[in-house]
């Protein structure tokens, strides 16, 4: 009797410890989940409808924004320019160094550089169930310099050199 007491305490120990281990360790929670607070409050303020600038650059030099509008908790607007010196962008043709899409036209420029057509409610689930995912061999980065909100979040790969940042970098986020 006493074996089978022990056996299935040791069975359901190691489902116990097997299920808790398999959950994603998240990097950054508790400033997340701040963020998180400002996001629910700001969102309510603003009748779900904002926009939030995404800034990117390459090793190169080469930089552009993408400005996504969102009316009522959906994507109204696309814009995207780059920002950095003609010389750096003297190779990319006149007609994509700036464009805008809106409603039925969002992500009809599928070989832009430009962010992801993507509401801040999808952009923090990404932080939780990507960017913000403890890996090995990597570092993780979160602030929330927007009011509270979220700016930066995402991972690098050590050793990686160029262009290595996965996640989001915000520049501003206003309401509309």
């Amino acid at each position: 009797m006493k074996t089978k007491i022990y056996f299935i305490v040791l069975i359901l120990s190691s489902i116990l410890t097997y299920s808790c281990s398999t959950e994603a360790e998240i990097d950054h929670r508790d400033e997340l989940e701040i963020s998180k607070t400002h996001w629910k409050s700001f969102k309510q303020t603003n009748n779900n409808s904002y926009k939030y600038i995404v800034r990117a650059e390459s090793w190169t030099g080469t930089a552009w924004v993408t400005t996504i509008t969102v009316k009522d908790g959906e994507i109204s607007n696309r814009h995207f320019k780059y920002v950095s010196s003609e010389e750096t962008i003297g190779y990319v043709p006149e007609e994509d160094r700036e464009w805008t899409e809106s409603y039925n036209e969002i992500n009809t420029h599928a070989t832009s550089p430009t962010a992801d057509a993507i509401t801040l409610d999808e952009v923090y689930l990404n932080a939780e169930n990507d960017w913000l995912i403890n890996r090995r061999n990597t570092t993780t980065y979160f602030k929330a310099e927007n009011n509270g909100l979220i700016s930066l979040c995402g991972y690098v790969e050590d050793n990686c050199m160029d262009d290595c940042f996965i996640g989001i970098k915000i520049q501003n986020i206003s309401p509309i």
